[in-house]
Formats: C-alpha cells, sequence, structure tokens
C-alpha cells in the first residue's frame, strides 16, 4: 500500500494532479482544499489513502494527516464511497467538517453538493464518536468555530454555486467582518448572496 508520495506535481486537474516520484508518474484524486494547495511544478508531499477495486487501484492525496482521516472515516459511513467522500471534503474545511459532525449541525452538513438530510443525519450518527476516539482528530480538536474555519466554508459554498474565487473570497470576508461570532454557515450564505446581488456585475 502506498501511505504517501513525496515529488513534483507535473500536471493539475479537475480534482485530480499528476505526482512525479523518481520518474514515475501518480495520478492522485484530491480535494479541493488540497488541489488549492499544490501549484504546478511545485514539490509536495501527499498523505496517501490507496482504495483497492476490482481490476484497479485509485490514490487519493491530502495535504494533511486530518484530512485524510476524514477520508478515511467518511468511507466507513454507509452508501458513501471515496468519490462522494472527496467530494465532502472538497465542500467543507476538515475543522468545519468536525464542528458540524459533533455539534450535530445537519443543516451546516446539507449545504455541501450532495449531502442531503438523512446523508447528513447518518454521517453525524455514525462519526461523532469516532471522531471524538480518533488520536489525530482529537489533537486537532476543532473547539469552537472559529472564523477562519467559517470564512473556508463560505468560500467553498460559494463557488459550488458557481461563483470565482475572488469574488466568493471578497464577500465572505465582508460577511464575516460585518457579522457577529455567534453567526452559522446557513445564515453567513445568505447574507453573501444578498450581497453579490448588491453588484451582480461583480459575480
Amino acid at each position: 500500500m502506498i501511505a504517501s508520495l513525496r515529488g513534483q506535481v507535473i500536471s493539475v486537474g479537475i480534482n485530480r494532479v499528476i505526482v512525479e516520484v523518481n520518474g514515475v508518474g501518480y495520478d492522485v484524486a484530491v480535494s479541493l482544499s488540497t488541489l488549492e494547495s499544490l501549484p504546478q511544478g511545485s514539490e509536495v508531499f501527499l498523505h496517501i489513502c490507496t482504495v483497492m477495486r476490482e481490476n484497479s487501484l485509485e490514490l487519493f492525496g491530502f495535504a494533511s494527516r486530518e484530512e485524510k482521516a476524514l477520508f478515511e472515516l467518511l468511507l466507513t459511513v454507509g452508501g458513501i464511497g471515496p468519490k462522494t467522500s472527496l467530494g465532502i471534503l472538497s465542500g467543507i474545511s476538515p475543522q468545519g467538517f468536525m464542528e458540524a459532525v459533533l455539534g450535530g449541525d445537519v443543516h451546516r452538513l446539507t449545504l455541501i453538493p450532495g449531502v442531503g438530510k438523512k446523508s447528513a443525519e447518518r454521517i453525524i450518527l455514525e462519526l461523532k464518536e469516532k471522531i471524538k476516539k480518533s488520536p489525530i482528530l482529537r489533537a486537532a480538536g476543532p473547539g469552537e468555530p472559529s472564523v477562519a474555519s467559517l470564512e473556508e466554508d463560505l468560500i467553498s459554498s460559494l463557488q459550488n454555486l458557481g461563483y470565482k474565487e475572488k469574488i466568493a473570497a471578497s464577500v465572505a470576508k465582508k460577511v464575516l467582518k460585518d457579522a457577529d461570532r455567534t453567526i452559522n454557515l446557513a445564515e453567513a450564505v445568505k447574507r453573501a448572496l444578498k450581497e453579490v446581488m448588491k453588484d451582480p456585475a461583480a459575480a
């Protein structure tokens, strides 16, 4: 099993990168957050989860141990496969995901594309205790929801709705600057959409 890769990114695609290690190129599926941290031509280190299939194997890479640990936990949830797990981690930061699960925040999880209410409830039911017991995730400790993780989730949500990263980041910063610390992701998304509507040309 391949547990990690260190090499140069020679190609970047949609949720995929090719990492060259000693002359061999490895095709690795990655989450959106990991992809954004891997500019083409850079040397990278990825934590790898190898998923075996009948006639092949697929590599999933992560910039942090926490994201890999969450991916592996998501694979234990009934009805959720590797691609869905990767999609979930592309729609929310690891910190935000842990906050949502430990806080029982079904609505926050349903804001992730492809996650319905039943799936969100199942994820919380099956992963809440596992996250608490995971040494890696316990060390990461989500604690109280942070402005930084909420901003990351808000930007991801706006990008999933079709807004460009630059616009999403600008609107997210403005919305959270004017909000108090009790604001949740759902309310932040509503305020962000209102903000964008004030200047439709910016989108």
